[in-house]
């Protein structure tokens, strides 16, 4: 793996949207279209409001196409919904070339069936799709995306997109899958906060148990991009 300690939540978003940046003209350079995975939260938040204000004219927006890697069953406009945060701090800003949200709005289970059909449409295959990019955050309990600690998803290798009752959040996310990330050639998690110290710790210092910290599971090629705050790494030795 490869670990960045930032001095700032927005040293790291700065530094996260200029990694954005680079990956999206390495692909988008060579002729390809740029597929990414957005994440929730506020690090990536700040991360997409840079991305809206420095990079509009520095990125073809025209070639990046945006999806995402969980989401609330709630509606689109809901204030809960991670489509609208990124909506309304950066897809409204930049004109990328499409926009693939998870429907929280329809039943779970349909949702998730819907979302991975829209994979099989945009790739074009059978086999596990593999986007350029996935961002993700980390949660004080070890989850990232909607995959929590003690859930059905974690075991899940057979299917992109599932349905994950979170009991402890009395709930039902939808999520991508372990396959789905580790498939990808970058994946970057995105870390502020103190209150995420001692599960980073466990996750990169110690044998966690993947039950117990899911973000152990993210194992793309090469290992994950750890981009943290000097809060989040505190406890690191």
């Amino acid at each position: 793996m490869s670990i960045h300690i930032y001095g700032s939540p927005e040293e790291l978003a700065e530094a996260a949207a200029s990694e954005f940046a680079a990956r999206a003209g390495g692909v988008i350079g060579e002729g390809g279209r740029f597929a990414v995975v957005l994440a929730g939260g506020s690090t990536p938040k700040a991360m997409y409001e840079i991305l809206a204000r420095d990079y509009a004219d520095r990125i073809d927006w025209s070639r990046v196409h945006v999806f995402f890697g969980d989401e609330r069953m709630v509606p689109p406009d809901h204030e809960g919904s991670n489509y609208r945060m990124a909506s309304e701090v950066l897809l409204e800003h930049v004109p990328v070339a499409s926009v693939h949200r998870m429907r929280g709005e329809l039943p779970p289970d349909e949702a998730a069936e819907s979302y991975e059909e829209e994979l099989r449409t945009f790739f074009q295959t059978e086999n596990v799709p593999r986007f350029d990019l996935i961002l993700l955050g980390l949660g004080a309990d070890g989850h990232t995306a909607s995959l929590f600690p003690e859930t059905s998803a974690l075991e899940v290798h057979d299917r992109w997109v599932v349905a994950n009752p979170v009991l402890k959040l009395d709930t039902t996310r939808i999520t991508l899958t372990v396959p789905v990330i580790n498939a990808a050639p970058a994946v970057h998690f995105l870390v502020a906060g103190e209150d995420k110290a001692n599960a980073l710790k466990e996750i990169i210092e110690s044998d966690a148990d993947p039950r117990a910290y899911p973000a152990t599971l993210v194992q793309p090629p090469g290992g994950p991009e750890w981009m943290l705050d000097q809060a989040a790494a505190s406890e690191l030795s």
